[in-house]
Formats: C-alpha cells, structure tokens, sequence
C-alpha cells in the first residue's frame, strides 16, 4: 500500500509516504523565499515522497524570525517560484502544500523586568526569594516572571479573535496564487487554534469551556479558507491526538473533534501528539519558552528509547471514529515510522492512510526511491537522538547530525 496513489479531495498523490512540515530556520529576517530554502525543499522533491508539507507560515503579517510567511502579497513572487522549482525537481507528480499557521505572542525570560512591574502590585517584591514569589504571585504572575510572557487565547479581545478567519482564509487564497496543491491549517502543539481546541482552553464566552464552544473558532476558519479557495483545492489540517498534559485534550476527545473536521469537508486530517506549554521546561535567563521541552514534547518528538510507531493509536483512534461517522476522510499519522515494514503494517491495519516521517526523510531525502527500490544504496536511517530538534530549539538551521558536517543540506 505505501507506494500506491491516493487521492486528498482533489489533489492525489502518487505514494503514501508524507513528509510533515518541520521549521528549516534557512528563511530571512523578512520570511521570505531564500536559496537555502530552495535548496532544500528542492533536495525533498528529488527524493518523490507523496506529499511535502512545507514549514508552517504565519498568516499575520507580523515579524517571526527567519520563519517562512505568506501573510502578505509580496511574498507570492519567491513562493511561486519554490513550487516551480521543486515540481522540476521532483517531476509533475510532485505534490506540496504549505502549513499555514497563528502565533500567540511570547517573550524572553526577563525577571527584573516582570519584577519592575510586579513591584506596583507588591512593593519590596524585587528583595523576595523565590519561595516567596511563589507562594504569594497568582499562578499567572508566577508563570510569566519564571518563564518569560505567553499570551493565552484568554487573553485576546473578541475583535481579535473574529479577524482570525481572515487572516486564515486570505492566507489560504494565497497558496492557491502561489500554485500549491492545497493547503494545510495549524491546529496543533501549542499554538492560537490549538490552544482554542484545548480542553486547557478556560475562557467563558461562546469561545471556551464546552467542547462546542472550544470547536467554533476552528470550524470558521475551516469554513473561511474553504471560501477563499473553492471546492477544487485541497484544504487539510494538523491536530493533536492528545495534548498529554493534565487537564488537556484526551484522545477520545480528539476523536470527536476530528470527526467535527471530518464533517466540515476537509480533505485531509494530519494527527500529531503533544508539544505544549504547560509542561516545557523552565527556559534560561533571555530565552523563550520552547513547548517540546517537557513530557509532550517528547511524546510529539519521541526519541530512540520510544518502540516504533509509537504514537499509532492516535491516528487509529481518530481514524476509526472518522469511518464510524461515515467519513472516508485520509488520515496522516507520524511519530518514529523509519521502516518500510512499520510503514506498511500501520497501512494495512488500518492505523492510517498516509505516513508521516519528519525527521526519518531529515535524514535521508531519498527515503521513498530506495525503499521501493529504485535507488540501491541503502536507506540513510533516523538516530533519532533529537540533534536536529536541539537546532530548531537554538533557531539555528535545522540539519541531521548524520550530514551536519556537509553543509546545511543534505548529499545527494
């Protein structure tokens, strides 16, 4: 089955194996198209997986670091051209969406700072230890001096939230421009959409607390991005199978949520697992938080001491549910899927429909041509050690320690 075709809506693709979007940092300062980043996606097109997910793109015109964006028109030149060149270096066949996706704001960890501002509601609480601070800051406080600001969707303004949809759909609109096949919505890990689906979510108006509430933000940004680009273009998203955090989403939930999805007539349902906030670990003086330092993170990233396949129960819970509601909606399930013979068992038990394998094709571009045989070297295998999650966490290049020292790309 994994070298089979399957059609997403109106977009098929030519194989099963899909490589998920992962952060590259080859970007500039203004979010823009640049060679590094050419090279490679162009360098994953050669390898033909079935789908390239291309790194997730802030739809909000806002800076983000050498981050990938497509909030604004004028990043269509530099993204029109990414698509030529990787469909001559793929061949036709070659399939690429964008991931398109919202930040909520965060900051630095910066202690005399938020004890400046502390010092107006506590006078002489730049003198306390941290025992004290603790004991005597709300949860909330204490949060945003020992780890740095996050903003929480409780925080955000109705008007803030009702223009989402927008930037959304106008985003969307822009990868059917640029000449994508589709186009993939963020709705996992830590961030506004997911963090809006969390059972975490604890605002108290049409936006938060019941399951239907936490539900409408997602299903009109659904309905707006459908808008934008029509029923002929894949429209598809990433969720969590579980938060794995206490109190978050369980998979059961997740199950009924992308069911929600499933009926709201997205082509395609990517199931990714954990990566949160509210387990990361306590970041340096100067640095941000970084949500797959805790327990999550490693259950989104799992390293070498995890069995393989070891998140498949997430997309075979939700997959299961989809097909009960009489939904034949393609299901993506990821998380140490290395061989061909995991990748195949998964697809014949109907765990999934499509193969996730991020870091597995970081590693070796020409996963996909050796393992149905059409190149002889062997397959290039994931250590799974996490070397390149290190980079992204140092938004440094993200590169595989089996090639680091060849450059920021890999051979071949």
């Amino acid at each position: 089955m994994l070298f089979t075709p399957l059609a997403l809506g109106p977009c098929t693709v030519e194989n099963r194996v899909w490589l998920p979007a992962m952060v590259t940092w080859l970007s500039n300062e203004a979010g823009e198209v640049t060679p590094d980043v050419t090279a490679r996606y162009t360098r994953y097109a050669r390898g033909r997986p079935g789908m390239i997910v291309l790194e997730a793109m802030g739809v909000r015109d806002v800076g983000s670091g050498p981050l990938l964006r497509i909030s604004h028109d004028r990043y269509l030149p530099g993204l029109r051209g990414l698509v030529r060149e990787m469909r001559e270096a793929g061949g036709p066949e070659t399939r690429v969406v964008p991931q398109i996706i919202d930040f909520l704001k965060i900051a630095r960890r910066d202690p005399e700072r938020a004890l400046a501002r502390l010092e107006v509601r506590y006078p002489g609480c730049s003198a306390w230890d941290e025992a004290r601070l603790q004991a005597t800051l709300t949860p909330r406080e204490w949060r945003d001096y020992a780890f740095g600001y996050r903003q929480q969707v409780e925080d955000l303004a109705l008007d803030e939230i009702e223009a989402l949809p927008g930037h959304f759909a106008a985003a969307a609109a822009r990868a059917r421009a640029a000449g994508f096949d589709g186009v993939e919505l963020h709705f996992a890990h830590a961030y506004t959409m997911s963090s809006f689906l969390s059972a975490t979510n604890a605002r108290t108006d049409a936006y938060g607390g019941s399951l239907e509430n936490r539900l409408r933000l997602p299903l009109a940004v659904i309905a707006a991005a459908r808008r934008a680009v029509g029923a002929d273009f894949a429209l598809g998203l990433r969720m969590l199978g579980s938060d794995d955090v206490p109190g978050g989403t369980t998979v059961d939930e997740a199950a009924t949520i992308a069911v929600a999805f499933a009926r709201a007539g997205v082509d395609f349902v990517s199931v990714s697992r954990g990566g949160r906030f509210e387990d990361a670990v306590r970041p340096r003086v100067g640095a941000a938080a970084y949500p797959y330092t805790g327990p999550s993170g490693l259950q989104c990233m799992p390293t070498r001491e995890f069995p393989e396949g070891t998140n498949l129960a997430l997309p075979r819970t939700l997959r299961a549910a989809v097909r009960a509601a009489g939904f034949t909606t393609p299901v993506v399930g990821a998380g140490r899927i290395n061989t061909v013979d995991v990748a195949e068992r998964a697809l014949q038990a109907g765990d999934l429909d499509l193969v996730g394998m991020a870091r597995g094709l970081l590693a070796d571009p020409d996963w996909p041509l050796k393992a149905r045989g059409a190149l002889a070297d062997p397959i290039r295998s994931c250590k799974y050690t996490n070397a390149c999650e290190a980079l992204d966490r140092a938004h440094k290049p993200v590169r595989c320690q089996l090639w680091w020292k060849l450059g920021d790309h890999p051979p071949g």
